[in-house]
């Protein structure tokens, strides 16, 4: 933990700190990305973890729409650029250790590439894995493909 993120422990209520002196201490994996946890900013719901590295942080901070870093494409990824389903900013926190965000987001339809609402559908019980949501659009609809 940074010292920085060290020393809000102990912080007021209310108190400021320069936004550059926070990223400038953010926890960034060898990789140089943290992970980003979308949330619909009304209902609570978790709907998405992906990365995120400075780069997609600040966009997202100063556009208002989420842009994460795609490890597969290796570049930035504007939630939405291809299928039309984004993400605007509601809220942006850090943990305490500064090394996990979490989004508050208004989501325009589903999250996640399944064509589901939440990314997080694979129910975990016993000895089973149910699946617990069913496609809010088909995939392929909502990628072209087909």
């Amino acid at each position: 933990m940074s010292t920085s993120f060290k020393a809000l422990e102990r912080a007021p209520r209310d108190s400021r700190r320069p936004l550059a002196e926070i990223l400038a201490a953010v926890g960034f994996n060898a990789d140089g990305l943290i992970p980003a946890i979308a949330q619909q900013h009304d209902s609570g719901e978790v709907l998405m973890m992906a990365w995120m590295n400075r780069e997609a942080l600040e966009e997202t901070l100063r556009s208002g729409r989420v842009c994460y870093w795609s490890r597969s494409r290796g570049k930035l990824w504007r939630k939405g650029e291809s299928s039309g389903q984004q993400q605007r900013l509601r809220s942006a926190a850090l943990d305490c250790d500064g090394d996990t965000l979490l989004l508050q987001v208004e989501q325009t339809g589903p999250a996640c590439h399944s064509g589901r609402r939440s990314c997080f559908y694979v129910a975990l019980e016993g000895d089973e894995a149910r699946i617990d949501s069913d496609p809010l659009i088909d995939p392929d609809t909502l990628y072209g493909k087909g």
